[in-house]
């Protein structure tokens, strides 16, 4: 062949199949392989002796995890239950603490939100207590309501109440003096103002507070069961401890995690769907 034929006929480059160029596929296969990695060094540290002698190799918590989940609503006494009963238990007080905070908060955001005044009244109580770790609320609760479960619904309900509080007000104080303009100028009553055009406006931030609350919610609830006993995720990783159960320990903290992932996925698709309509304006 000749140098001419040579340069009028460059080499083809290698197809690349359209699927490698996947992001979110490429995004799993990372996923995968550093997650076999993790395992893998996990597996060889334990073998080694290079961790405490308390901690499992990865093959042996795979076993219980799997034995874990497969069996996970078994019920052998009040300190032997599954741990789909304890994830029950602890999303009953969740969503009652979280519900709670909720109904106090948004009404709260919405006032102040709507009043200068009383934003300025309330902002102290805000910044009083928001920083406060949600544990110094638990001998309070106990003393008060004298009641584990109830003090439980309460440490979650006082959590989740600041998020959503600041976000609602936000979300309201801020919507555009043209669609405010627009209602008044339509002649539009002060309620018809706040349920059509205030609500709609402020509700992706509405969410967004709730969004946050819940996740606060959920990482309080493990800390607060642990302290006031009983069932529960938090009582399930406590119990475990004292019988030195490691693997379950580590069971217990996937379901944790991945039930968070869960409850933050479901409130960000209710979070797109309030802003639909804003972003198609």
């Amino acid at each position: 062949m000749s140098k001419q034929q040579v340069l009028s006929n460059p080499p083809q480059s290698l197809p690349n199949p359209s699927w490698l160029q996947n992001k979110n596929l490429q995004a799993l296969l990372a996923f995968l392989a550093s997650l076999a990695v993790f395992l893998l060094l996990w597996e060889l540290g334990t073998r080694l002796g290079l961790f405490a002698k308390l901690m499992p190799p990865a093959s042996q918590t795979m076993v219980d995890l799997w034995g874990w989940i497969s069996d996970p609503f078994y019920d052998f006494g009040p300190n032997d239950k599954g741990i789909g009963w304890q994830l029950l238990f602890s999303l009953r007080r969740v969503s009652l603490g979280f519900i709670l905070g909720s109904l106090i908060a948004i009404p709260v955001g919405i006032a102040v939100g709507l009043s200068e005044v009383a934003s300025k009244a309330i902002d102290p109580y805000v910044q009083l207590f928001k920083p406060v770790s949600p544990l110094a609320w638990l001998p309070l609760g106990l003393g008060i309501l004298q009641n584990s479960e109830l003090t439980a619904v309460f440490v979650i309900a006082v959590s989740s109440i600041w998020p959503t509080l600041i976000n609602t007000k936000f979300g309201i104080s801020n919507v555009s003096e043209d669609y405010l303009d627009v209602a008044k100028t339509l002649g539009a009553s002060p309620r018809r103002t706040l349920f059509k055009v205030i609500l709609p406006a402020a509700a992706p931030n509405i969410v967004s507070g709730l969004r946050i609350s819940m996740g606060i919610s959920w990482l309080v609830i493990v800390a607060a069961e642990m302290l006031v006993g009983g069932t529960g995720l938090g009582y399930f990783v406590w119990n475990e401890w004292n019988n030195l159960s490691i693997t379950s320990i580590i069971t217990a903290i996937i379901v944790i995690g991945i039930v968070g992932i869960i409850l933050d996925q479901l409130f960000g698709i209710l979070q797109t769907f309030v802003s639909f309509g804003k972003q198609s304006s």
